[in-house]
C-alpha cells in the first residue's frame, strides 16, 4: 500500500469523494452531516492523502488547515471492499504527521455519533483523539460530536 498525495482530477479520487459525501447524507439525519464535496476539498487549505494499491485507490483522507495552530481531518474514507487492510490507519498516521511538520498544535474532527461511527472513533481514540469541545462552526449534540488531538503531546513509544 502506498500512501501519496492525491488530486482532485483523479477520476478514482473524485469518485471516493462523490461517494462519501452521498454515505455520510444518507445514514445522518438532515442538517448534520459535513461531508465537503469537491470544490469544498478544493483550495490550498487542503491537502488529501490516498492510499493505493497497486493502481487502485482504496482510501482517502483530508487536511484543512483552520489558523495557524489547528487543523482538521476530513473526508476520512475506505471503499467497503478494501476495509480491514490498514489503509484508514495509514491515511490517519499520514495525516498527523503532516500536521506535526506543519507545527500544528491541535488536530480536531468532527463525527458521528451512532453505530456506523464507531470502527473511525474507536480509530481516532487509539491514536489519542479525546472527545472535547465544539470548534469551528460545529455543535456537539445528539447526532455529532467533536474530538482533538494534542500534537504536542508525547507521542506513544517517546
Amino acid at each position: 500500500m502506498e500512501i501519496r498525495e492525491a488530486s482532485l482530477d483523479d477520476e478514482e479520487v473524485r469518485a471516493l469523494i462523490a461517494f462519501h459525501q452521498q454515505d455520510m447524507e444518507e445514514m445522518s439525519p438532515p442538517g448534520t452531516s459535513y461531508a465537503l464535496d469537491l470544490s469544498g476539498l478544493s483550495g490550498p487549505e487542503i491537502t488529501v492523502l490516498g492510499a493505493w494499491e497497486g493502481d487502485t485507490l482504496i482510501a482517502i483522507g483530508a487536511l484543512k488547515r483552520l489558523d495557524e495552530q489547528s487543523a482538521e481531518l476530513k473526508s476520512m474514507r475506505t471503499l467497503p471492499t478494501h476495509l480491514g487492510k490498514g489503509a484508514a490507519r495509514a491515511i490517519l498516521e499520514g495525516l498527523i504527521a503532516l500536521s506535526r511538520n506543519e507545527g500544528f498544535l491541535r488536530l480536531s474532527l468532527e463525527t458521528g455519533t451512532s453505530v456506523e461511527f464507531l470502527p473511525a472513533i474507536t480509530l481516532y481514540e487509539r491514536h489519542g483523539f479525546a472527545r472535547g469541545e465544539a470548534f469551528a462552526d460545529y455543535a456537539n449534540g445528539s447526532h455529532n460530536q467533536c474530538y482533538h488531538l494534542d500534537l504536542q503531546a508525547p507521542r506513544e513509544g517517546s
